[in-house]
C-alpha cells in the first residue's frame, strides 16, 4: 500500500479540508490491494485488514507528530473519506468493509465522472453543460431524462442511441444527465471497446448505477469490437450488468461506416444475412432518439439563446455568414455567440 511519507507527497493528492495526513491515509485505504475483495469480505480478509489498520494507525500518529499540518484541501470531505478515516482511528475492519460496500473502492468512491481507455481514470474536473443549453430538442431531452430517471431509481430502462447530424447536441444531452442526483458516467474511448468486459466486471460489483457513454460511435462490421458490442447489448448470456445503462451517440443510424449495396432478401442470401447482422447492432438499443439538423430559424434562435438577448439585424446577417461554410447547428450557434461575447 503506497503511503505519503513527507508533506511534499501530499501535494499531488486531491485532499479535502481537514487534517491532511488523516485523509491521505484514508484515501490509501480506499486504494488498498484488498479493497475490491472487501466488497465481499471473508473472516480471513477481515483479519488481514485489521492487521493493516493497526500498522497504519501507528504510522499516521508518527506523521502527525513529525509534520503537523493545517488544511491543504478546499473541498468538503466525501463520506467515504470520513468513514475510512473513522475506521482507521478505531482499527475496525468491519466498519471499513461497510464503507467500501456503500461507496466502492477508489476512484469510484470519490468521483462521479470517469474515462475508460483500458484503465479507469477519474475526471476530477469536467465541463457540465447547463440544463438549458440545448434548444429545439425538448421532446428528445424529455425522453432521455425520463429513461435515465427510471434507471437511477432501479426500474427497467432502455439502452439508448442518440442519432443525428453533427453539432446538434447529442453529446451535450448525454453529459447533461450528470445533473441528476446519484448519476455516474464512464466515457469509453473507441480503442477501449475490446476491453469492455474488464470494465463491466468491476462495475457490476459496485453499489452505484453507471451510464456507460459511447460517444460518436462508428464501427466497421469486420472489427472485433462491432461483434463484441452487439453481443454485449443483448446476444450474450451475460449481457450488461443490471447497474449499467449504455448511452451511445452517432452520426450514423446503424452505427456502421459502410454496409455496401442493399441486397434483396432472395437475391443473395449470404449478402442479405450479412446486412441483417450489421443492422442488428442499432436495433439492440431500445430507445433511439433522433436529432435532426437545424434550419435557419432555429439556428438564429439558438444564437440569441446563448447570448441571452435578441439579435440586431446586422448580427443576424453576421450569424448567417458565419454558418455558410459550416452548417446550421447548435454547435455553430454557440461558437458564433462566443465570438460576440
Amino acid at each position: 500500500m503506497r503511503l505519503p511519507k513527507t508533506p511534499l507527497d501530499l501535494l499531488d493528492l486531491d485532499l479535502p479540508r481537514g487534517e491532511p495526513w488523516g485523509y491521505a491515509f484514508a484515501q490509501s485505504l480506499l486504494k488498498a490491494p484488498w479493497a475490491w475483495r472487501a466488497l465481499r469480505p471473508t473472516p480471513g480478509l477481515l483479519q488481514l485488514i485489521r492487521q493493516d489498520l493497526e500498522v497504519l494507525s501507528l504510522e499516521l500518529e508518527g506523521r502527525r507528530r513529525e509534520y503537523p499540518l493545517a488544511d491543504l484541501g478546499e473541498r468538503p470531505p466525501h463520506p467515504a473519506e470520513e468513514g475510512a478515516l473513522a475506521a482507521l482511528l478505531t482499527r475496525d475492519p468491519e466498519a471499513l468493509a461497510r464503507v467500501l460496500q456503500a461507496h466502492g473502492p477508489y476512484p469510484f468512491a470519490l468521483y462521479r465522472a470517469f474515462r475508460f481507455a483500458g484503465e479507469v481514470r477519474p475526471l476530477e474536473r469536467y465541463r457540465l453543460p447547463r440544463e438549458d443549453e440545448l434548444l429545439g430538442y425538448e421532446e428528445q431531452l424529455k425522453a432521455l431524462r425520463a429513461n435515465a430517471l427510471r434507471f437511477l431509481s432501479g426500474k427497467p430502462a432502455l439502452h439508448t442511441l442518440l442519432y443525428g447530424a453533427r453539432g446538434t447536441g447529442k453529446s451535450t444531452a448525454t453529459k447533461s444527465l450528470l445533473h441528476l442526483r446519484e448519476a455516474r458516467m464512464v466515457e469509453v474511448e473507441p480503442k477501449a471497446l475490446a476491453h469492455l468486459e474488464d470494465l463491466l466486471e468491476r462495475l457490476t460489483l459496485l453499489p452505484h448505477r453507471f451510464f456507460l457513454f459511447l460517444d460518436d460511435l462508428s464501427l466497421d462490421p469486420k472489427e472485433e469490437s462491432f461483434h463484441h458490442l452487439k453481443a454485449l447489448l443483448e446476444g450474450s448470456l451475460e449481457g450488461p450488468p443490471e447497474n449499467v445503462l449504455l448511452l451511445a451517440t452517432s452520426n450514423r443510424r446503424h452505427l456502421v461506416r459502410q454496409t455496401g449495396e442493399n441486397p434483396l432478401p432472395g437475391a443473395d442470401p449470404t449478402a442479405w444475412d450479412e446486412l441483417q447482422d450489421t443492422l442488428a447492432l442499432s436495433e439492440r438499443f431500445g430507445l433511439v432518439l433522433t436529432f435532426p439538423p437545424f434550419d435557419k430559424t432555429l439556428y438564429l434562435k439558438a444564437v440569441a439563446h446563448h447570448l441571452g438577448r435578441s439579435l440586431t439585424p446586422e448580427e443576424e446577417r453576421e450569424a448567417l455568414r458565419f454558418a455558410l461554410q459550416k452548417a446550421f447547428s447548435g454547435r455553430v450557434a454557440r461558437q458564433f455567440a462566443r465570438s460576440l461575447l
